[in-house]
């Protein structure tokens, strides 16, 4: 494969996200691609699926801004703060439009990415059964254990049409090295029919293969490569910039009123052109702040003949 797969965001999205796409923006806490998010809202993208374990911001900002129709989830809420109060509005109120939502366990709906990425017809599990979602969700159900006879709660595979994945450092070709919290990524980019890497930095090849193990998700599985720095603010990525606690705090007060939450997308998301703009309009003191301190593992000796 060559260089081919390198473009912007700008136009990752444009070829691969479609209106009406089913789209999971991977990161559990950890490198959310608010990036790819705002690139869809600027784009006008509509009648989304959107699917993440937890929503999270970037999801109440992508529902606010009408992008959505649909939600696949499980936890949704402001992390530490409290609720996401575009999701709510929506609905509960069908502002600014009605928002069908569909609910799972953590490991309901992580279960449904590892069945979607090896192909299998269900997911078994025990965690449903005693529990109100399935009376809330019809596609959680209940087949018998072939072995035991006793009931078991299955949930069906999800396979995104499109999955975005946002890691440390990646090759042109979409080899991609992630370190830290490791959520469900790698089952995203395995479960989706297409899936838009993007990276903090470009390396060469031979820095990926310097470190195999750490390659959770391999070339052919990628069909664009983003070059991305701050991608994930205001989450966090491992080794390059903290999580922006104060932002947190700041999205519940500005989405009290819709009119509010779409002052501030007008400004930070339709006002600007990419993320680079959207980053020169931070104080530098700020950013400077979620600067970590360096912290290197232990070197690895992999050997050679």
């Amino acid at each position: 494969m060559d260089s081919s797969k390198l473009m912007t965001m700008k136009e990752a999205v444009s070829k691969f996200v479609a209106d009406g796409d089913t789209v999971y923006l991977a990161g559990f806490t950890h490198m959310i691609p608010f990036a790819a998010g705002h690139e869809i809202i600027r784009q006008g993208r509509k009648d989304l699926t959107l699917a993440r374990a937890t929503p999270d911001i970037i999801y109440d900002q992508m529902v606010a801004a009408g992008c959505a129709k649909r939600l696949i989830f499980s936890y949704a809420g402001n992390p530490g703060v409290g609720s996401l109060r575009c999701f709510r509005r929506a609905h509960e109120k069908g502002v600014p439009k009605p928002l069908e939502v569909e609910e799972y366990t953590h490991f309901g709906l992580s279960g449904r990415l590892f069945a979607g990425a090896t192909n299998m017809p269900f997911l078994p599990m025990r965690t449903n059964l005693g529990s109100g979602l399935p009376a809330e969700n019809d596609l959680i159900k209940t087949i018998k254990d072939p072995y035991t006879g006793d009931e078991v709660s299955v949930v069906p595979p999800l396979k995104p049409d499109v999955a975005v994945v946002h890691v440390q450092r990646a090759d042109a070709n979409g080899n991609s090295h992630i370190w830290g919290i490791i959520g469900e990524q790698k089952d995203a980019a395995f479960a989706a029919k297409k899936v838009i890497i993007s990276a903090e930095e470009i390396v060469d090849e031979s820095v990926i293969r310097s470190d195999p193990n750490r390659t959770l998700v391999p070339d052919f599985l990628a069909h664009s490569v983003v070059h991305e720095p701050w991608c994930a603010h205001p989450s966090y990525v491992q080794g390059y910039y903290d999580r922006d606690n104060e932002f947190y705090m700041e999205w519940d007060k500005i989405t009290k009123e819709h009119d509010s939450t779409m002052e501030y997308i007008q400004e930070w998301v339709l006002g600007v052109e990419d993320r680079a703009q959207y980053m020169k309009k931070y104080p530098k003191s700020k950013l400077d702040a979620l600067l970590p301190k360096p912290a290197f593992s232990a070197p690895v000796n992999f050997g050679s003949v």
